[in-house]
């Protein structure tokens, strides 16, 4: 289901409190641009803030809680709460970093670098909320994550293979397993 449309007025924020949802915008043509992927404890929406109407759209990938927060009243209490306030701008600081680094993913990497960075920031966002960082499940179809990098569904699955025969990983339907963190993280030049 859809949380919130390209072009909806902008009234709240959305904190995930379960499940995994997806961005997306639409192109003139009407066909969809993922724009991003957010699992709980991650806050949808900010996007409206602007101009008052929301730019892209969230869909839930999987069954899903938000809970949704009244910007009016939010801004109102971080005003009074200084505490909430650095929170709340900390929050919109991590949406815009994710922006800026989903461009530097799509403009100067490789596609197995783009496919790599996706699975090892997947690796550490469910390590921080206290689930396996090797072994997940993957939310987004292959043709909703070649979308998000920019990429032919049939080098996402062409790469998924490729990555499975060097031993890298383990795929099974969207079930990913990462066999050789410490190989990937150098394919890409990352610090753990």
């Amino acid at each position: 289901d859809s949380l919130y449309r390209p072009g909806d007025a902008f009234s709240s924020v959305y904190a995930i409190r379960l499940g995994t949802f997806k961005t997306l915008m639409l192109g003139e043509d009407g066909r969809e641009q993922i724009t991003g992927c957010y699992m709980n404890g991650e806050v949808v929406g900010l996007d409206g803030i602007g101009d008052g109407r929301h730019t892209c759209g969230a869909v839930a990938l999987e069954d899903s809680e938000v809970c949704a927060l009244s910007f009016e009243q939010l801004t109102n209490l971080a005003h009074d709460i200084p505490v909430l306030g650095r929170n709340l701008n900390r929050c919109i600081s991590k949406d815009l970093c994710r922006g800026q680094d989903m461009m530097l993913l799509l403009g100067s990497m490789r596609a197995e670098e783009q496919l790599v960075v996706f699975l090892l920031n997947l690796s550490r966002r469910y390590r921080a909320r206290g689930y396996s960082g090797s072994e997940f499940v993957l939310r987004m179809t292959r043709e909703e994550i070649a979308s998000l990098l920019g990429l032919k569904l049939e080098t996402v699955s062409r790469l998924f293979s490729r990555l499975q025969s060097e031993g890298l990983i383990q795929v099974q339907g969207r079930s990913i397993k990462l066999l050789d963190s410490p190989a990937l993280t150098a394919m890409v030049g990352q610090g753990t």
